[in-house]
Formats: structure tokens, sequence, C-alpha cells
């Protein structure tokens, strides 16, 4: 192995660049590799292919620096297609790109992504390219994997959001919605949830009940708490009801989810007699500096993902579990989502504290709730 490959996939996030600058100078520093950056994700393989060096001098400063030098992009040519009721890959784009990984001299790539650029890796793996694949999203749901590097960062964000947010809803004797990405899994909205102080938190793995959550709100008005505090997964969803979804889809057609927070917002209006307003933090989250942990993990898995190449090992992500840096094939590393257990500790600490999920049967974990609670 002489050349390796890097791609940045998938949305962006805090601390792509850090993963970069460790990769790059962990190639040349201590194997003495030769790094070429691929642009625009895999759409850099197609047709004109384009790519870069990427040499210790071109990756200085890049550490605090957001989003990713490389690009990315996703038009949906690697993914599997259904024609006629049968799932067929798009052998001819994987064949294009492999001729071209092979013109460049690229032995080996290591690929930045979330669960679909990480299932796209896995397929070039099996067609013969070694991979080792960063685990990235700022959702945190990649279940092989305790935590994905730019969650923190996220979190911090929408924690941010949360507390000015309060001053605003206590001035004006408001209800507060921030809608928060997790069109999942509620990772995000549950964790500002419980460090920003919210009343109310609306995950996917909780359905809830609008009338439960107006009940929150009337409980609280009772208590002469005249506003409250609403975070919502955008992925969130009433018991037997639907998913709300924006007006206009992506680049492939395909519908995004979102608006659920100004749904709640119009429905504890009418149930309440409440004033309500929502903000969609939207990609607010994704943007700007890493934070210090963010900084460290991306680090610490580019690293980890050369070192992993140069010792041989394919087909696999570098994860973290226990406080260490192992890999796990990149087939187990796609096969499921992480998702939030409704039993779980920090679930159970925000009921323990108040916090309503907004569930109909939400009465038997709150025994005797009072005004001073």
């Amino acid at each position: 192995m002489k050349t390796i490959g890097i791609v940045t996939g998938g949305g962006d996030a805090p601390g792509l660049n850090a993963v970069i600058r460790a990769a790059v100078k962990t190639a040349v520093n201590e194997y003495g590799l030769r790094v070429v950056g691929i642009e625009d994700s895999f759409e850099g393989l197609l047709a004109e292919t384009r790519v870069r060096e990427l040499r210790p001098s071109d990756v200085r400063g890049l550490l605090p620096r957001g989003g990713t030098i490389l690009g990315t992009r996703n038009r949906g040519r690697f993914v599997v297609r259904q024609e006629e009721g049968r799932a067929e890959k798009s052998e001819e784009i994987y064949r294009e790109a492999l001729d071209n990984l092979a013109r460049l001299r690229i032995d080996a790539l290591v690929v930045v992504g979330g669960e679909g650029t990480l299932g796209i890796a896995a397929e070039f793996d099996r067609r013969g390219m070694p991979v080792v694949g960063v685990p990235k999203t700022i959702d945190n749901d990649l279940a092989a994997t305790e935590l994905t590097f730019g969650f923190m960062t996220a979190l911090d964000t929408a924690t941010e959001a949360l507390d000015r947010l309060h001053t605003t809803a206590e001035s004006h004797d408001r209800v507060m919605i921030l809608e928060v990405m997790g069109r999942h899994t509620g990772w995000i909205a549950l964790h500002s949830g419980v460090s920003g102080g919210a009343d109310v938190i609306l995950i996917p793995e909780i359905p809830f009940s609008m009338e439960r959550v107006a009940q929150k709100v009337r409980d609280r008005a009772a208590c002469d708490a005249q506003f409250s505090i609403i975070v919502a997964a955008e992925g969130a969803k009433e018991i037997e009801g639907q998913h709300h979804y924006q007006d206009v889809g992506d680049s492939r057609g395909a519908a995004r989810l979102g608006g659920i927070g100004h749904h709640v917002a119009q429905e504890l209006m009418e149930r309440t007699g409440k004033e309500a307003r929502c903000v969609v933090l939207g990609h607010l989250q994704r943007g700007g500096s890493p934070n210090a942990f963010d900084r460290m993990l991306a680090t610490n898995f580019g690293s980890s993902a050369v070192r992993s190449l140069a010792g041989g090992e394919r087909g696999v992500m570098v994860s973290l579990q226990a406080a260490n840096i192992r890999t796990v094939p990149l087939a187990e590393a796609t096969a499921n989502l992480k998702t939030v257990s409704p039993e779980s500790q920090l679930v159970r600490t925000a009921r323990d504290v108040g916090v309503s999920f907004g569930a109909p049967d939400e009465e038997r974990f709150h025994h005797g709730e009072g005004c001073d609670q």
C-alpha cells in the first residue's frame, strides 16, 4: 500500500476537517504514505475525477475549522435502486469508480460518513478496494460506536439555543418550541432537553399524546409558571399520527422531515390559549467549529483509521468503546441504528426531575407531582 484516498460523505458535521488532518499527518509522517483527497464524496470518482494530493502542509490549521475541505455531495448514484420489484446496485457506476481508483493508483480508502456513506464504502470493499470507515453523524445513531464526532458540538448548539429561549419565553409568558435534528432517533433532543431544562421532550422513540403535552403546559400555568420550553426531534410523531414533512424535497425528490415544531405550536395555542412560538434550529447544528471533545474524537478516529489500514485491516469501521478505539466490521456498523430506549437511565432521570415526554401513560412516572416540582 503506497497511496490512500480520503472520502467525506453525507451531511457535514463539526470535526470532519479534524479527521482529514489526523489521517493525512499519520499517513505521511508515520507510514510514509501518499494521500489523495477525493472531492464531493464518491461523486469525485466519476467522469472527470476531482482529486487532490494532501500533504501535512495542506491540512495545517484545519483542527478548529468546521465543514470539510473536500466537500460532500450525494446524488444517489451509488445506492441501491429498485427496478421492477428487484433491488439492483449501480454496477456500472461502481466499475467506473474502481477503474478511476486504479488509474489514480489509490490502493485503499478512508471513508468518513454515516450509515448511508458507510454502506457505499462496504460495497467498494466487497469489490476489492480495501476500506476503513470513520463514523460521522451529529445524530449519534450508529450502534457500533458509543459516540460519533459532531454530536457533542450539535448538543452544545441546541443547549445554548434552549438557554436563550428560556429568557424570551419567561419574558412573554410563551410556550417556546425548539425543533432539532433527529429523523429516527432522539439523542440530540433528549440530551439538550435535559441539559437545557426543557419541560417537554418529544422524540421518535416515544410517540406522544398532544393532549398530554397540553396538560403539562396547563399544570405549569396552574403552578404560576406561565411559560414552558419544549424540544422536539424532527422525527417525533403523535400516537397513531404521521410524520411531518417540509413542503420541498431534497435533490433526489425525497421528502424531508420537518414541521413537527410548528404543528405542536399551533395545537398548543388552540388547546391551552397560550401563545406559542417555534424555532427550527436546522443546519445551525451542523455548522461552525467543533468543540474540544469532537476535535479530540475526530483526531483519534482519523489517526486510528490509517493505523488500521497500515496494519492490514479492511472492511471495518473505527469505533469508540469504553474510552478505547476499536474496529468493527462495516456490515455490523451499518446493520442497526442506535435508538433511545424509553427505559434508559437518562429518560428515567428526565422524568424524575419533572420532564414530560407526552406519553399517555406518563401518570405512572409522576406520583404526587406538585408545584414544588
